[in-house]
């Protein structure tokens, strides 16, 4: 069995759309994929009805944008009743904050030299649920300013660089409650893959861990051999799910191509049962997967 947990489509960054994401996991030959978009559910609806069609299952997931002692961290949240109130008004806190970020982009890379139009960046969204930094970068890509979204966030959208500006983050430690009062269950998604190696070091891992994490991606792009081994042993100390997934974009992001790094059989059945156990602790209506 090939399970990929960890995919986007264009309801949020991805270039495919939910169905064409779905029909591509099959044509990959995996049999288990979960869709996790930026901070929405959107392409749920979608997914589920091409997931039949494709003949895969689909496991529906959300990455959620969290701030952890000044840092950036993305949690993974599977099978949470999108619904639940407090999970509903954080989601479309961070997601105004990715749109309303983006006046501010496209001034500073005007001031910059690039030309640059709002009417660029809308198409490059093409009606997702919020625009950001990747449909920048395509807008720069169409505008023949870079070559690639990577040259883009090289050049002008990273932190440090010329064009970056902040927005809202959620608290990580509140995410991860309420994304168990919704009936979830949380992985914190490619640890080590932006700031280095050791930060969130084992001692965070246990506090977070303590507070309801239930895994960490440890097979990704991102994190080399060596990374790989050091988490796998964290994971292991403090009993967590290690899962393993292609953080696929379409043609938005290079070398990360649909079960390019897979999520063992025992580890997703094992977070399978933590969700459900997750679910009956709430009380509330949590999907489940789509087979």
């Amino acid at each position: 069995m090939r399970i990929d947990l960890h995919t986007h489509s264009r309801a949020s960054d991805g270039t495919q759309t939910p169905a064409e994401l779905m029909h591509a996991a099959a044509r990959a030959g995996l049999d288990v994929v979960a869709l996790t978009d930026h901070d929405t559910a959107g392409g749920w609806a979608e997914a589920e009805r091409a997931a039949g069609e494709a003949g895969v299952t689909l496991v529906r997931g959300i990455e959620i944008s969290t701030r952890y002692r000044g840092r950036g961290v993305h949690l993974l949240a599977y099978l949470p009743d999108p619904t639940f109130p407090p999970l509903v008004e954080q989601l479309d806190r961070i997601l105004a904050g990715r749109s309303s970020r983006v006046p501010a982009m496209i001034e500073r890379l005007r001031t910059a030299g690039v030309d640059i139009e709002h009417d660029d960046v809308r198409r490059a969204a093409q009606g997702t649920a919020a625009t950001g930094r990747p449909h920048v970068a395509d807008a720069l890509v169409s505008r023949g300013a870079v070559v690639d979204r990577s040259e883009a966030f090289r050049r002008y959208l990273s932190p440090g660089r010329p064009a970056y500006v902040d927005r809202y983050a959620a608290p990580l430690v509140e995410m991860l409650r309420i994304v168990a009062e919704a009936g979830g269950v949380s992985v914190v998604a490619h640890p080590w893959g932006r700031h280095g190696r050791e930060l969130p070091d084992e001692a965070t891992f246990d506090q977070l861990a303590g507070l309801g994490l239930a895994g960490i991606e440890v097979d990704h792009q991102d994190h080399d051999l060596a990374a790989r081994d050091r988490l796998r042993a964290i994971a292991s100390n403090l009993s967590l799910v290690v899962t393993g997934s292609s953080d696929h974009h379409g043609l938005g992001k290079l070398d990360h191509e649909l079960g390019c790094n897979t999520t063992e059989p025992a580890a997703y059945e094992r977070l399978l049962d933590l969700a459900a156990a997750a679910s009956a602790r709430s009380g509330r209506a949590t999907p489940g997967v789509v087979r």
